[in-house]
């Protein structure tokens, strides 16, 4: 691929940024407030998600580095441990890992829409707007990048407006985000840690730009800054704007509530503009949908290039766009919106997505024992203790999701066990992938 065709820095933060802003922070925080009562534990969520988003964006940075081939945790995970490894990894993609997450900022859409047009299907315009993006990023790879970017820089202005907007209303209630006895009591409950799930999805898609490594240009440079630009940036809107949506609205009316961003507009802007907004906001997971849409399908790509029996699955356009790929994403997330349960899905992938990248922010130690890194490339800053603060804290919060969570956490594990049958009648892999 030339040059002049990759993808530049910009439109990789871009993607970063699109595949964390979506679903998760327009929708978790009334789950989170079900449980968590205190402002002050809300806001300390949120900070510790993004500094573990933070830490594993740091990680994956020398990681993608080390492997500079589109797929992430399957190519990262096929090279550190074992090609079943990867191939477990690369089959919850295929499967819930992007397909899911694009249902759930499709459903969340159709929520925000059908406030102010009741009329109007939540299911219909979720499937419709899957299946037209999915359209757009079949072409080819330029539209496909610059819709990108157009629609993440709309994001981010409009996401930036509302959070001024929330500072200059006054509410009629009163919210603290100063600590209580009963704040540190909740930090250490078992419900702050399942929170952390939410939380976690939330700012999944840190890691969005190691899955097109091999199009982005000048990766070794560019990679690590995407990662690191793109899940700063998004930490920072995240904080803020969970204090707005607590500070404009009471906590038991946004208890509960997918559209917690609708709320809290009709608040700030009142009835009729709040409606306005929550259109808006519904037209910001179109960003998310598109990211995902984007870089779901590359993972696929990869283990049709590994893999004989799924070749299928490599199969591109003109125009280089693995499109069968494309398209089964597609129909698996058009079959999601039509079946699935939102929260229940919505911890499915969280606990499923977390295991794996837990295994691939702990291969940075096994990077650096064989010494793969060049001295050249990139290197995790403060290591090891960023990458052991990762791995204490999502540790932490995969257990306590098994614990508190176990039939969705089951289902994560009986797909896995889909994974492994699927895997011993393809497992005829081209070359070798293991170190």
């Amino acid at each position: 691929m030339s040059k002049s065709s990759k993808i530049n820095i910009y439109t990789a933060i871009a993607l970063v940024i699109a595949n964390m802003v979506g679903t998760g922070v327009f929708t978790s925080l009334g789950f989170q407030l079900l449980d968590l009562k205190s402002p002050f534990t809300i806001i300390a969520l949120w900070l510790i998600g993004g500094l573990l988003a933070l830490c594993g964006a740091l990680t994956y940075g020398e990681i993608g580095v080390t492997f500079p081939k589109s797929g992430g945790e399957y190519h990262y995970l096929s090279k550190i441990y074992h090609p079943l490894f990867g191939f477990l990894s690369g089959w919850v993609s295929i499967t819930v890992g992007f397909a899911a997450p694009v249902a759930l900022a499709a459903v969340a859409l159709g929520y925000y829409v059908s406030n102010p047009f009741p009329f109007v299907s939540t299911n219909v315009l979720a499937v419709s707007v899957v299946v037209l993006i999915t359209i757009i990023h079949s072409a080819q790879l330029k539209k496909g990048a610059d819709f990108q970017k157009v629609t993440t820089l709309i994001k981010v202005i409009i996401i930036l407006g509302f959070i001024v907007s929330g500072f200059f209303h006054q509410p009629e209630h009163i919210t603290s985000i100063l600590p209580s006895s009963d704040s540190w009591k909740e930090i250490m409950s078992p419900a702050f840690a399942v929170s952390l799930i939410y939380v976690s999805y939330a700012y999944s898609g840190w890691n969005a730009s190691s899955y097109i490594a091999e199009e982005i240009e000048d990766a070794n440079i560019n990679l690590p800054k995407s990662l690191l630009i793109g899940t700063a940036v998004v930490t920072v809107l995240y904080v803020l704007l969970n204090f707005i949506f607590m500070y404009s609205s009471p906590v038991n009316e946004l208890a509960g509530k997918v559209d917690v961003g609708f709320v809290s507009a009709e608040h700030i802007f009142g009835k009729v503009i709040g409606n306005i907004m929550g259109v808006i906001i519904a037209f910001l997971l179109v960003s998310s949908i598109s990211a995902m849409i984007m870089t779901g399908p590359r993972v696929s790509k990869a283990m049709g290039e590994d893999f004989d029996r799924l070749r299928f699955l490599s199969k591109t356009n003109k125009n280089n766009i693995p499109v069968i790929a494309l398209f089964i994403q597609c129909a698996i997330s058009v079959l999601l919106i039509i079946t699935s349960n939102f929260e229940s899905v919505l911890t499915f992938i969280g606990f499923s997505l977390s295991i794996f990248i837990f295994f691939t922010v702990a291969g940075i130690f096994k990077i650096r024992y064989y010494q793969l890194v060049n001295n050249s490339s990139y290197k995790t800053y403060l290591y090891p203790f960023v990458p052991l603060f990762y791995l204490i804290l999502n540790g932490w919060v995969i257990c306590f999701t098994f614990y508190t969570k176990p039939i969705e956490s089951l289902y994560g594990l009986i797909n896995l066990i889909i994974g492994l049958i699927v895997w011993m009648l393809v497992k005829k892999v081209n070359k070798s992938i293991n170190i």
